[in-house]
């Protein structure tokens, strides 16, 4: 039996991060109140997978400039996340350590993305 077909953005180290920290996310929000499954709960799981999968809707357009601004939005996306979390360590649903080595993970990420969006950015030029 062959493999299956790799899709062009599961070989995206930056989607394959973005792929392990929604996973991290769920695992973690997994834990928060029952009173949060449509709140914090939802909004941090929706934002982690928005990374992901704006990365990789970005890998099917043909436009440089398209593909840019897909990684733009997995950015505010990414940004939206770490805000949540932070409130959820504030509303003390999430502790200092969770909070803390998810901070590393969309830092790493962050890191990532800015890295793709220059080169994107610099092939428009």
């Amino acid at each position: 039996m062959n493999p299956p077909q790799q899709y062009s953005f599961e070989k995206l180290r930056v989607w394959q991060a973005a792929r392990l920290l929604a996973k991290q996310v769920h695992l973690v929000t997994a834990n928060f109140p029952q009173r949060e499954m449509y709140g914090l709960t939802s909004q941090c799981n929706r934002a982690a997978v928005s990374v992901a999968a704006n990365l990789a809707e970005g890998t099917s357009r043909h436009s440089r400039t398209d593909q840019a601004h897909f990684s733009q939005i997995a950015y505010g996306s990414l940004s939206e996340l770490a805000c949540l979390l932070i409130l959820a360590k504030d509303v003390g649903i999430l502790s200092d350590v969770c909070e803390s080595d998810l901070r590393g993970a969309i830092e790493h990420v962050s890191a990532q993305l800015n890295a793709l969006h220059r080169s994107q950015l610099a092939r428009l030029r």
